[in-house]
């Protein structure tokens, strides 16, 4: 092997055509660009979804409804659960941490604490939000609802 045959691996290299240097070239004219149109011009820029004039598809499609950006998500959970939770873990306090060890929400999402199922225990109860019937039905028992 010898400086004068050393040859770069089959494949790895390509020829790389230099366009619009003149026509001496035979790449010169019109640059592989064809003849007029928005893709001949300089500064050419494909829009997305762009069909070659034929209606787009984001466009042919119908649309219905709308997102309310202001929207939020709540977890349900009922007073039962609570009362559950109180006689399990022996609590007076239940907030979202407490709701969190207990598998009931993953500690970011909104918690609303409805108000189905019968609450005997005092308990103070914080979150997000909560429905009439919960608030009135954990006041009656002489606990506290909080919201976060």
């Amino acid at each position: 092997m010898k400086l004068n045959n050393l040859r770069p691996a089959e494949g790895s290299t390509h020829s790389r055509r230099r366009i619009g240097r003149g026509t001496g070239s035979g790449l010169g004219g019109t640059s592989t660009r064809g003849h007029k149109g928005a893709k001949a011009r300089s500064g050419y820029k494909r829009k997305i979804g762009f069909e070659g004039g034929q209606m787009p598809l984001q466009r042919r499609v119908p649309k219905a409804g709308f997102k309310n950006i202001n929207h939020k998500e709540y977890v349900a959970v009922n007073i039962s659960k609570l009362q559950k939770l109180a006689e399990e873990k022996n609590l007076t306090k239940i907030g979202l941490l407490e709701l969190k060890e207990a598998g009931l929400t993953n500690g970011k999402m909104l918690v609303k604490i409805l108000g189905n199922g019968v609450l005997k225990a005092k308990l103070d109860v914080e979150a997000n939000a909560f429905s009439k019937t919960a608030e009135e039905a954990i006041k009656a028992v002489g606990g506290n609802a909080t919201i976060i």
